[in-house]
């Protein structure tokens, strides 16, 4: 019930207009209200249609007649008997309704009053009698006319279940008038008062809150225990819907009140700021203005931080976007602009900081002086963006550190691992909550210096999705033509990141855009050599690890032979990162020796290793897989460094099928046919029989099946097992080959070259061939490190079986690759009966 009695309103504005204005709401008796309902119904009646309300018997409602064919009904009516009968229209919309337009149960109406408006219009006070039933309309013009038949609604219930229904009805309407501001308090003693069963359910009905058809509902209803259960449906309705407003009104005047609680605390705590001269929002605006003007911002920054300043003056404590300005503005006060560290260009001490903390690596020591030359001789040059590339373990983080310590300059370091979001680098915009700048602000921020190193680590493993493309934002960073002027979407300024020594990491080139990689200089770091890694874990790592468990230099000793033996029979990488977990075994296996009371000296020799690091961990394989015809040693680069890769070709009777399986890549396979190919058009000299190809299948086979394999280089080793498996002639156990061939028998140059030779001399190989083209590449090898490695070169195919396979064969390829009659039939039948588009390669 929205309004109980909202149409008390009306009366009250006519209600000068008559005396009796008693009849309006009358609370009749059972024995009024049933010779009321009960009264005769006319046989044909005036109809008069309702807009927006339906008449209930027994109930008193003012009527606003406005419509040409009413007020012509209502003035014949009022001159003669007075009764009308009342309908509502389907459609409150419609001015014109017609027969079909208008329900079929209304209610028989006695005019009460009449009562012409200052507008032209009458209204009228009608109450309603007992219901009917249209069965025939009579006219239209100049008003509805029908005839009707009584629409009698029964009494089914009495006795104690009558008396619970009202009751019910009447407690529940009495808490819909206690919770609903608009109804007045009358309403609840004109509900107590009313008497009739049948008159307490219409007046409810006539002023429930529901519409026009379900009111219609109610009314033609004819048992009484049904129309009773139907509103107090609308009535519990209604009454849920006050108990919730009720509840959301009590919630929200809470959090009124609470609002105005702490307004007034802080004024008065503000007031109380002011009369002891201690004012503490203004002091903080104060002193944050003291800040701009002793930082040396540039001009488009300083103008920035005054406007801020003034809409923080303006905007109140409590608000919300106080925090956001006050945040904004410190950031920019932060930030180290115009304040740079003073370089030490002192190149005989950068050499010896980088001596110091680094073996080896000469060729990135010596890229470092030259542009500590340079800025010497400059001043004022860019800083280049350098690269460094190369297997994990070999130091690029940790050099990055030491750059730092001999330019004197500060080092800050984040990793670009597994980044997708762009805002990572570019910062969110301020419209966001809890909104930062980019990593790169923030890392300036920390380092407090306009020129620090900036290290990105892992910059390879940068990953893109639907949050933007975070390498496409490092090409402002990392271009020294523009990165003067960078953007972050916080800061919405111009910050110049020119002086800026950024150093990123990689593992690999290949997953790095080339936009982003043609920006830097890239300085490969290859893998360690024994030589280097027994130095580094000498000079570096023992010490480290001495004092991290505990130890001193005086309780423990690592023989030379120890370290490298940990280096070749417990470690296989090309970095230090393995070593450097070995050597700590080993200072805990003594540190729990001298927990336990074994005082003195422990001095551990190579002999020693088992009882630390336990049984050897790796074996030169290389000899034992190459023992059968059909296996070969090639040479393969990895992101991690160098590695062997062995090469299996077996065959086995069939129609010359050739079967590739390890997860070889496009190129790899290209390979395999090139060699297959080279193989039959030679096959004469090589004094293999035509059924070799004709009647057997070959099978190629790359270990580590689980491994994606691809790439150019194994593509001698892939030729040279083919061959050794049709001559039947064994490829030499200590050998091992990189480079790429041709259908005309040409070894072409490859990559790696560095990592491959050290694999080999790791793998105990004793001689390892070339593409000549790849000379220049092993020049750049230090004579140590090939040691009595033996390097040959190729360049073309021709004399690569006498080098690479034994002379003798272990069996005739004649009476190895002999059919019988048999299987050629069979063959044949086979080749006649199958498709010609049948695919000579299967990928098992």
């Amino acid at each position: 019930m929205k309004n109980i009695f909202d149409n008390m309103a009306n009366f009250e504005d006519i209600q000068d207009q008559f005396d009796d204005f008693e009849q309006a709401i009358p609370l009749m008796s059972e024995e009024e209200e049933k010779e009321l309902t009960q009264s005769e119904v006319p046989d044909e009646l005036p109809i008069l249609p309702l807009k927006n309300t339906v008449l209930f018997p027994g109930v008193v409602v003012p009527i606003t007649v406005g419509r040409d064919r009413s007020l012509k009904l209502v003035k014949e009516a009022y001159e003669s008997d007075k009764t009308i009968g009342v309908v509502s229209q389907k459609d409150e919309e419609d001015e014109d309704p017609d027969e079909q337009d208008l329900y079929q149960v209304g209610t028989v109406a006695q005019i009460l009053k009449l009562i012409k408006m200052p507008d032209g219009s009458k209204s009228i006070v009608i109450q309603g009698k007992t219901t009917f039933k249209i069965e025939e309309f009579l006219q239209k013009d100049p008003y509805f006319k029908a005839t009707v038949e009584p629409f009698r609604q029964d009494m089914d219930i009495e006795g104690v279940e009558l008396d619970a229904s009202i009751r019910s009805v009447k407690e529940t309407a009495q808490k819909i008038v206690n919770l609903s501001p608009n109804i007045p308090s009358e309403a609840s003693v004109a509900i107590n008062n009313i008497n009739s069963p049948n008159f307490l359910l219409n007046f409810i009905s006539s002023n429930l809150n529901v519409s026009t058809s379900d009111k219609q509902e109610v009314l033609e209803i004819r048992k009484f225990s049904e129309r009773m259960k139907r509103v107090m449906e609308f009535l519990n309705k209604e009454l849920q819907v006050l108990n919730l407003s009720e509840e959301i009104r009590t919630k929200v005047k809470s959090d009124i009140d609470e609002q105005q609680r702490d307004f007034y605390l802080r004024q008065q705590m503000k007031a109380i700021q002011e009369a002891l001269g201690e004012d503490g929002e203004q002091q903080e605006i104060a002193s944050l203005r003291k800040r701009a003007k002793e930082k040396n911002l540039p001009e488009e920054a300083q103008e920035t931080v005054e406007k801020e300043l003034k809409r923080l003056e303006r905007t109140p404590n409590s608000s919300p976007n106080h925090g956001v300005i006050h945040n904004y503005i410190e950031w920019i006060l932060d930030l180290p602009w115009e304040k740079y560290s003073d370089d030490n260009l002192d190149l005989e001490n950068a050499q010896e900081v980088l001596d110091d903390d680094h073996y080896g690596l000469d060729k990135v020591k010596k890229r470092i002086v030259e542009y500590l030359a340079v800025l010497k001789l400059k001043k004022n040059m860019k800083a280049p963006i350098l690269c460094f590339y190369g297997p994990p373990g070999v130091g690029k983080t940790s050099l990055g550190k030491s750059i730092a310590r001999a330019l004197n300059r500060k080092f800050e370091r984040f990793s670009l691992g597994g980044i997708h979001d762009e805002a990572e680098i570019r910062g969110h915009r301020r419209t966001y909550i809890g909104a930062l700048p980019g990593r790169i602000l923030r890392s300036m921020k920390k380092a407090g210096t306009g020129n620090p190193v900036i290290m990105l680590d892992e910059i390879d493993k940068v990953g893109s999705d639907y949050r933007g493309d975070p390498t496409s934002a490092l090409l402002e960073v990392l271009d020294p033509e523009q990165n003067d002027s960078f953007a972050d979407n916080y800061l919405e300024l111009e910050y110049d990141l020119s002086n800026v020594l950024f150093i990123a990491t990689a593992n690999s080139l290949d997953t790095i855009p080339a936009p982003l990689r043609d920006r830097m200089e890239i300085i490969n770091i290859s893998g360690y050599t024994l030589q280097e890694k027994t130095q580094i874990a000498k000079e570096h790592l023992m010490p480290k690890q001495i004092e991290e468990n505990g130890l001193t230099e005086d309780q423990i000793e690592i023989k030379d032979e120890a370290i490298e033996q940990i280096i070749e029979k417990y470690t296989r990488e090309s970095g230090v990162r393995s070593l450097e977990r070995e050597i700590g075994s080993v200072c805990r296996g003594v540190a729990a020796k001298i927990a336990k009371g074994e005082e003195g000296k422990h001095t551990v020799e190579a002999d020693d290793l088992q009882e630390y690091l336990g049984k050897r961990k790796y074996f030169s394989e290389v000899a034992e897989r190459t023992k059968v015809p059909g296996v070969a040693t090639g040479l393969a680069w990895t992101p991690y460094g160098g590695d062997i890769l062995f090469i299996e070709a077996s065959v086995s009777k069939g129609s010359g099928k050739l079967h590739i399986t390890g997860q070889l890549g496009d190129v790899m396979k290209e390979s395999a046919m090139l060699a297959m190919s080279y193989l039959k058009a030679h096959s004469d000299e090589l004094n293999i029989p035509e059924e070799a190809f004709k009647y057997w299948d070959l099978h190629i086979h790359v270990p580590k099946g689980a491994v994606p394999k691809d790439g150019p280089s194994a593509g001698v080793s892939i030729f040279s097992a083919v061959a050794s498996i049709f001559t039947q002639r064994k490829v030499k156990g200590t050998l091992a080959m990189t480079g790429e061939i041709t259908l005309r028998g040409l070894v072409l140059p490859v990559g790696g070259i560095k990592e491959k030779v050290l694999a080999a001399k790791r793998a105990g190989i004793e001689k390892v061939l070339l593409p000549k083209k790849n000379e220049k590449d092993v020049a750049e090898i230090e004579e140590d490190v090939l040691g009595d490695l033996k390097v040959e070169y190729l360049e073309r195919m021709d004399p690569l079986l006498d080098i690479v396979l034994e002379k003798e064969q272990v069996r005739d390829p004649a009476e190895r690759f002999k059919v019988s009659e048999t299987h050629k039939n069979k063959t044949s039948e086979n080749s006649e009966s199958s498709d010609s588009t049948e695919e000579t390669i299967v990928m098992d």
